[in-house]
């Protein structure tokens, strides 16, 4: 059998089966533990049939201390990391990632960025797993980006896990005010060590986002499975709808605000943007954590909603159906939504319907149910996104309490979260 030590990819046949991997630090006499080219572990059992053959020798760490020549004269931007793998390097020793801290870490990986931009900081306020956010990681992130634009860098790039990768991007879009330079918000659908890994391109993508004229919150990931193009979201209208796909993260009732190429080429396709300008950008980051989003669904049993209501929270989002209907018939009996719905709206409990469609918006005209619904006091909030609803309701009435204040402040158009006419182009685009 081969000697190897950790580090070394080696390629393992056993039983008929052929595969490829470096080899972990936990490996021992008895078990080889490998870390796949697929970016999974594989731990094998060691003995009489199992042939080891090493392709090539250990590789050796990033080094943090490697001098790697910025260009001063290009824009300055800063890269704040929240956690997961796009913002990381591989240890081959363990196959294990582990956060960059340094702008030399991040250029040797991806030294086009040399030619890009001049990153003067990479930090990480916090590291957690995306589904762990909370809205007190949105505030500190905010006051974060905020301060460092204010510092005089032209835009800032921020690292995030993708499953709740476009609820942050609300909640930027929404708690920083006076935004006068792009924000890139970026995540990696593969991990750095994987051939198919796509955090490199929408890296260099945002990199020249933050060099653009786009004063706005947007997420910059693959436009296509090829490594050709990112498309920019905006923040209020990009959802991920591929669980594991590179191009996962698509704009929902608007086309994107454009392409960004490869070699730096912007395509600018929707002109519904705020400019570069020298404003002070505000962290406005109060925040109510009480509010909810609640899907309804066939059956659903309306004491989901009086949960809610016993806890003492102050707003609910509902993903209705279609046009924006819950349970409300005689024929419904005990499950018709309509006496809960008004009971929390009496208890000044806000109701807001979005649509499961995703696409499309909510209407309270084309069905009686609906405008009996809205004259108990449901706001039909047009063709908002329902994570977006939910980002912009807590942050609305982190201001006011009061019902009405807060229906005028959730219809009206903050962040380019509603669009009073839907582009035909923006459906499955």
């Amino acid at each position: 059998m081969a000697a190897y030590s950790a580090g070394d990819k080696v390629q393992v046949k056993s039983k008929g089966e052929t595969y490829t991997g470096v080899v972990s630090q936990e490996s021992n006499s008895k078990n080889l533990l490998l870390r796949l080219d697929s970016g999974y572990s594989l731990g094998i059992k060691l003995g009489k049939g199992i042939n080891v053959k090493v392709l090539s020798k250990s590789k050796q760490n990033i080094n943090s201390n490697i001098e790697v020549k910025q260009n001063s004269e290009l824009p300055k931007i800063a890269i704040i990391s929240t956690g997961g793998t796009i913002a990381s390097k591989v240890d081959y020793k363990t196959g294990a990632v582990s956060p960059i801290s340094k702008p030399e870490e991040l250029l040797a990986l991806i030294p086009e960025l040399t030619n890009i931009v001049n990153i003067t900081k990479v930090s990480q306020p916090f590291a957690v797993f995306s589904e762990d956010m909370s809205s007190k990681e949105w505030q500190r992130l905010a006051k974060e980006v905020a301060d460092e634009l204010n510092k005089g860098n032209s835009g800032v790039i921020v690292t995030h896990g993708t499953d709740t990768l476009h609820y942050t991007a609300a909640a930027l879009s929404f708690m920083l005010r006076n935004l006068s330079k792009p924000v890139a918000v970026i995540g990696g659908q593969r991990s750095s060590d994987r051939g198919s890994f796509d955090g490199a391109l929408n890296l260099i993508c945002g990199a020249y986002f933050t060099k653009s004229d786009i004063a706005e919150v947007a997420v910059i990931m693959h436009g296509t499975t090829e490594d050709n193009f990112c498309l920019v979201n905006k923040g209020t209208k990009v959802r991920k709808l591929h669980s594991s796909r590179r191009d996962a993260f698509r704009p929902i009732n608007e086309i994107p605000l454009g392409r960004i190429w490869k070699d730096g080429t912007l395509e600018v396709l929707n002109k519904t943007y705020n400019k570069r300008s020298d404003k002070k950008v505000i962290a406005d980051t109060k925040f109510e954590e009480k509010v909810a989003l609640v899907k309804f669904y066939p059956g659903a049993d309306p004491d989901i909603l009086k949960y809610f209501i016993k806890k003492d929270y102050k707003g609910i989002i509902i993903e209705a159906t279609g046009l924006g209907q819950v349970a409300t018939s005689p024929t419904a009996k005990n499950k018709s939504w309509l006496p809960v719905i008004k009971e929390a709206i009496k208890k000044k409990v806000f109701i807001g319907f979005t649509s499961q469609t995703i696409y499309g918006r909510v209407d309270p005209y084309v069905y009686s149910s609906a405008r009996t619904l809205q004259d108990a006091g449901v706001v039909f909030l047009e063709d908002m996104l329902s994570e977006t609803a939910f980002v912009k309701l807590g942050w609305v009435l982190g201001h006011t309490k009061n019902p009405d204040e807060a229906k005028k402040f959730m219809l009206l158009n903050i962040a380019g979260e509603i669009n009073s006419k839907l582009e035909p182009r923006g459906f499955l685009y």
